[in-house]
């Protein structure tokens, strides 16, 4: 069985995911460096220029690399942000229930939930996070996710006010009954 990280960007997906790992002995596999991995390396901001900006095309790589990840078992999956949403036909986010029934096949999805405001707070203007929207906030963005993330989510995390390695250590109470 998988352990799943989801959550919004800056809830610390990636720096829980490690400390999960020396805790459990098992690989993390990030699905934000593997799609990097995929595309020559470049940044996940490059590769959406590469796509002209159309998340709807990076959603469908990321279909593709959640694929090839859940075809492996007691692994840890840092998952990106949005790995809960794909995009209709309009442009608009809805559940993307392709990349959740593919994580849950196999795994037990834990989302990390934060405080919104603080989350956004914490990421604007960082260079290495694209754009989500040129015309939504990403505390508007963050808003319209959270229906998302409840209906991924197996078990919810409160991420505030505590540490990393605190917030590691519940988790991995949480789910060693599944382990």
């Amino acid at each position: 069985m998988n352990i799943v990280l989801i959550g919004m960007r800056g809830a610390g997906k990636s720096n829980i995911s490690r400390r999960l790992s020396v805790m459990t002995k098992r690989d993390v596999l990030s699905s934000d460096l593997l799609i990097q991995y995929e595309n020559d390396a470049k940044s996940i901001s490059e590769i959406l220029e590469m796509y002209q900006g159309n998340w709807r095309d990076f959603r469908d790589l990321e279909h593709k690399i959640i694929q090839k990840i859940v075809a492996l078992d007691d692994v840890i999956i840092d998952c990106g942000g949005g790995v809960i949403v794909d995009l209709d036909k309009a442009g608009n986010e809805v559940f993307s229930k392709r990349k959740v029934d593919l994580l849950r096949e196999n795994g037990k999805i834990i989302w990390l939930k934060g405080d919104i405001p603080r989350l956004a707070a914490k990421t604007k203007g960082d260079a290495s996070r694209p754009s989500l929207n040129e015309a939504k906030s990403a505390e508007e963005i963050m808003y319209r996710r959270l229906p998302f993330y409840t209906e991924a989510a197996d078990i919810v995390i409160d991420i505030e006010g505590k540490k990393r390695r605190e917030l590691a250590e519940i988790i991995y109470k949480q789910i060693s009954q599944y382990l």
